[in-house]
């Protein structure tokens, strides 16, 4: 059963029609039913409000993925108060910079970064709670100390921000893109459908409770469709393969599949329980898409979504799924490649344009910068993703990267994607990361970081002269750089901003920073 409705009465109605049936569980055997959801995010709800915190106030949380930290998330839903996930690994004055940017009524932290953080939120202005893992801190106290059955208030309207939750800001000052009720909801049920879930679903959750992925398309596709989800604090191969057999459905990133590919157990007999593997945040290898069909019988469907809009496309669940490709636009989505020389929009094919989405799913806007805002959507509504890619004639989109790692090389456009399946299809390469840096003759040089696999050795030379025969000279690295691993971020995306920065002066001293 899928709804639509307010992300509110997702608890209400399972509470009511389903009362005992487990939401929630630890691998310790903890359990949370959904009457019991209802009752104990009621009693978080009400300890936000003792902290004065209002519908339509901001309450920040920088905490460990938990039982409680669900029970907060829940609570700001069901309360109407705006949602501002952070992510555990942020320096102090970067949490500050989001704290005096969303100006949040509370911010909720870890017991032990108290004293590292409280110079800060005095600065910012804040009044600090704290949650631990294990039902420590001065909010889960607070909520102890609630009534049996707490009154939550609710704010209805579903243009009301649900959600404000900062991009990555590999470009400059996070922005924080706000998500509205009506975003959340929309999007939760056109995948609980797309994606064919139903009551009987238990998902392994092993994302972070930051980041859209975990948060929306996880958590918010169990509470839309009444399933379960089988909570781990945090990825670890040989732990996610031995809590397979419990699940139907796992969510993960690329480097959680070529994990799992290194564990020699797995194979058919332990995915035989999962009828789903969903793979985004990140590109997928298309090797890594067949090995793991080989390994598993499991071909995983990849899915395509950003900050700003949630979900966009999807594989579809019965039928073709195309290694390489994000699937087709969601039902009620609509996502078009615009070529940026001429405007117009790109013919079916293999023509790449800037990709741009419309839908229910779109954010409202960037909170308080109606100017960056306003230059996030085309003229007619659309929002620019960013993304470069193209749709093909069967209506699948194929992404072939971010428009601002476009290197143009002696005035011609390299897109990095091409460049690094060719190297990825080479023996001995694990993965690669391709992007361009300051070049004194060509503008840009198409340069290439490469991660061997495991006991191969490498040259550089024979690297680039396997490219020559297989790509334009103006799209071979002018180096290739062979390195253990590539930095990324949390979620498995490449740093590329830090590859760029790494490299600046390889080619002469850098002309500028980035």
């Amino acid at each position: 059963m899928v709804s639509t409705l307010d992300p509110a009465d997702w608890v209400d109605r399972a509470a009511r029609a389903h009362p005992d049936r487990i939401f929630l569980r630890t691998p310790a055997g903890r359990e949370l039913s959904y009457a019991s959801l209802h009752h104990e995010s009621a009693r978080f709800a009400a300890a936000l409000m003792r902290r004065g915190v209002l519908p339509g106030d901001r309450v920040a949380a920088q905490v460990e993925k938990s039982f409680d930290s669900v029970l907060l998330y829940v609570a700001c839903l069901r309360m109407g108060a705006v949602f501002v996930p952070i992510n555990v690994a942020n320096t102090p004055n970067e949490v500050e910079y989001f704290w005096r940017d969303s100006q949040p009524r509370i911010a909720v932290i870890r017991p032990v970064d108290e004293p590292l953080l409280e110079p800060h939120a005095t600065r910012a202005g804040v009044r600090l709670e704290t949650l631990g893992t294990d039902g420590e801190g001065s909010l889960p106290a607070l909520a102890r100390q609630s009534g049996e059955d707490p009154p939550v208030p609710r704010n209805r309207s579903a243009d009301a921000p649900a959600a404000i939750v900062y991009t990555s800001g590999t470009t400059g000052r996070s922005k924080g893109a706000m998500l509205s009720r009506a975003n959340l909801a929309s999007n939760a049920a056109v995948l609980a459908a797309a994606w064919h879930f139903t009551s009987r679903d238990v998902l392994l959750h092993v994302l972070p409770l930051f980041h859209v992925h975990g948060l929306f398309a996880a958590l918010n596709t169990v509470l839309a469709s009444e399933s379960s989800l089988l909570l781990v604090p945090s990825f670890d191969a040989a732990s996610a393969l031995k809590y397979l057999p419990q699940a139907t459905v796992f969510m993960g990133v690329p480097t959680h599949y070529t994990r799992l590919l290194q564990q020699s157990g797995l194979n058919r007999d332990s995915t035989a329980r999962v009828r789903l593997f969903v793979s985004g945040s990140a590109p997928l290898q298309a090797e890594t898409h067949r090995e793991f069909l080989e390994r598993t019988g499991h071909a995983i469907l990849e899915r395509y979504g950003m900050t700003e809009t949630l979900m966009n496309t999807s594989n579809p669940y019965d039928g073709v799924r195309k290694p390489g490709s994000v699937g087709i636009p969601l039902p009620g989505i609509a996502v078009r490649a615009v070529d940026d020389s001429s405007g117009a929009l790109a013919a079916p094919g293999d023509v790449i344009g800037e990709l741009e989405v419309a839908g229910p799913n779109v954010f409202a806007g960037y909170w308080r910068d109606p100017d960056k805002t306003r230059a996030a959507f085309t003229h007619d509504g659309w929002f620019k993703t960013g993304d470069l890619g193209s749709i093909d004639r069967d209506g699948y989109v194929h992404i072939v990267g971010r428009a601002k790692d476009l290197v143009i090389s002696g005035g011609y456009n390299v897109y990095p994607k091409e460049v690094e399946m060719e190297l990825d299809a080479l023996k001995g390469v694990s993965e690669s990361a391709v992007f361009g840096i300051p070049h004194p003759d060509f503008g840009e040089g198409v340069t290439a970081v490469i991660v061997p696999e495991r006991g191969i050795e490498l040259s550089e030379a024979d690297i680039i002269g396997a490219l020559q025969s297989r790509l334009a000279r103006y799209k071979v690295p002018k180096r290739v750089l062979v390195v253990d691993e590539l930095p990324r971020n949390t979620m498995g995306k490449v740093q590329k901003n830090a590859l760029r920065a790494a490299y600046a002066s390889l080619y002469g001293p850098a002309q500028r920073p980035e």
